[in-house]
């Protein structure tokens, strides 16, 4: 018994001297600028003090908008993907903890029982006796032991479980990814629909303007001063009219539906923007100097702990062409007659090491190619998520440095063409232009007025797109920050 436990101690204590076959880590060069874009296109970056980074300041401290506050936590505590995200790692802590148990010697206890009757012309088999009787015999045993526990002397226990934990941390960077997502997607969801709320409110107003239009044109027409042309002109922008109202009220409907979908339940209507002007602008936040910063995002640090699996997996291959060393041992007693099982002298032992030395197996060639193609494509993986995380930020610096002038120039536009319908109206009550002039007006100046709230739209989402591509989002706020901000509360 005492040599039995000496010999399984000293197992467990050469474990930690085995070696093991992964290959050193090297972190890919990133294949991307060093600095970010520049050109017209571009804000100058400058490094400021005052201006957080996106991975600096949770989404709490990043959208100033009270209600936008609420919606979001709301959808954070009901999301059905983000809860999947959640139960994903969870599954994945899981198993590796049952990885990195099969380390160590599962010890299993065992009790059985047997009574069998054996005849005599079986027993005295080719043997001239009188006494061929059977003979009826009985065993009992209790063990506690080890069922072949594989000593990892070459680290292949220890690369597959090196390779659960880089799974399980990458399915964390998943989460974090998951929860990026949702909050600038609920952003956006709450910015467009406050848009297309003012798309609505700009076609009722147009509607009364077209209305208005068609009574004094009927009212001419009444009079003989205009002709039956017009008022038909002018009935038709009308119905159009009627007809743009009855299209936004029909997207804003399905706004607050995509808004409820990512919130996992539907949002009061105290909750929900009643226009863009309303809302609050996002916190200003600084790209930097340098692209390093796209190293820290979820994505990337997820592809890069994917590499790291792969590193493992080609431990695990190369372990496979050296000898397998298990033991299986066990300890307890035994007895023919119950009564006497535990009695002193009736202790039972046994240990059987093996050792499997793998000779030709062609699979555990084509197992160490397929490890090795399978790191190039996760280097490939790796260096395409950094590219894309490069390419998705310099699209929002683009959208960023040219999104003040856009805004600046609808609306001057915008101002141009409301005088424009002005004088062409004007002009027509006058009877000195005909009403062909005003209805170009009009249409030019709705088209000019949902430009306006396009762009303006543009600019908001281009500040939550610029938080979310930086890295910023998966930041959970403190306790203390919660605490003092607005309470979230359920619908």
């Amino acid at each position: 018994m005492n040599k039995n436990l000496f010999l399984l101690l000293l197992g467990v204590l050469l474990i930690p001297a085995g070696c093991t076959l992964e290959p050193k880590y090297d972190q890919p060069k990133a294949p991307v600028p060093a600095a970010w874009p520049a050109g017209p296109a571009y804000p100058q970056t400058v490094a400021t003090t005052n201006i957080p980074s996106a991975t600096q300041i949770t989404w709490l401290e990043f959208f100033s908008d009270p209600k936008l506050q609420q919606v979001i936590g709301i959808a954070l505590t009901n999301s059905r993907d983000l809860r999947l995200a959640a139960l994903n790692v969870a599954e994945a802590q899981a198993l590796y903890g049952v990885q990195r148990a099969q380390l160590l010697p599962a010890v299993d206890a065992t009790a059985s029982a047997s009574r069998q009757r054996v005849p005599g012309d079986v027993l005295f088999a080719g043997q001239q006796t009188n006494a061929m009787k059977g003979i009826t015999y009985s065993e009992y045993s209790v063990n506690l032991g080890v069922l072949s526990w594989e000593i990892d002397f070459f680290g292949r226990i220890r690369s597959l479980k090196d390779r659960a934990l880089q799974e399980f941390l990458a399915s964390e960077e998943a989460r974090r990814s998951a929860q990026t997502l949702l909050v600038s997607s609920v952003a956006n969801a709450y910015l467009t629909l406050a848009a297309d709320r003012d798309n609505l409110a700009l076609s009722g107003t147009t509607l009364a303007a077209q209305q208005a239009s068609y009574d004094l044109v009927k009212r001419r027409f009444d009079l003989g001063l205009a002709p039956e042309l017009d008022l038909y002109r002018a009935e038709s922008q009308v119905a159009a009219a009627r007809g743009g109202v009855i299209q936004f009220t029909q997207i804003v409907a399905q706004d607050q539906n995509a808004l409820t979908l990512l919130a996992g339940v539907p949002i009061t209507e105290d909750l929900l923007p009643a226009q863009l002007a309303n809302v609050a602008p996002p916190t200003a936040i600084s790209a930097g100097l340098s692209s390093e910063v796209l190293l820290e995002r979820p994505d990337v640090l997820e592809a890069e702990h994917q590499l790291r699996a792969v590193y493992a997996d080609i431990g695990a291959a190369r372990a496979a062409f050296f000898p397998q060393i298990s033991l299986t041992a066990a300890a307890g007693t035994a007895s023919t007659d119950l009564s006497h099982l535990f009695k002193a002298g009736q202790g039972t032992w046994s240990y059987a090491p093996q050792v499997v030395l793998p000779i030709f197996d062609a699979r555990t060639w084509s197992a160490l190619k397929a490890s090795k193609v399978q790191k190039q494509i996760a280097v490939s993986q790796y260096e395409q998520a950094i590219q894309n995380a490069f390419r998705e930020v310099a699209d929002a610096l683009a959208t960023r440095g040219t999104i003040g002038q856009q805004v600046a120039a609808q609306e001057e536009f915008v101002n141009a063409v409301a005088e424009t319908y002005r004088l062409s109206l004007s002009r027509y009550e006058r009877g000195i232009d005909n009403y062909l002039s005003v209805l170009d007006a009009q249409r030019s100046l709705y088209a000019a007025q949902q430009g306006l709230v396009g762009v303006r739209l543009i600019d908001m989402c281009s500040r939550v797109r610029l938080y979310a591509v930086l890295g910023g989002g998966w930041q959970n706020p403190k306790p203390a920050t919660l605490a003092a901000g607005p309470a979230l509360k359920q619908p």
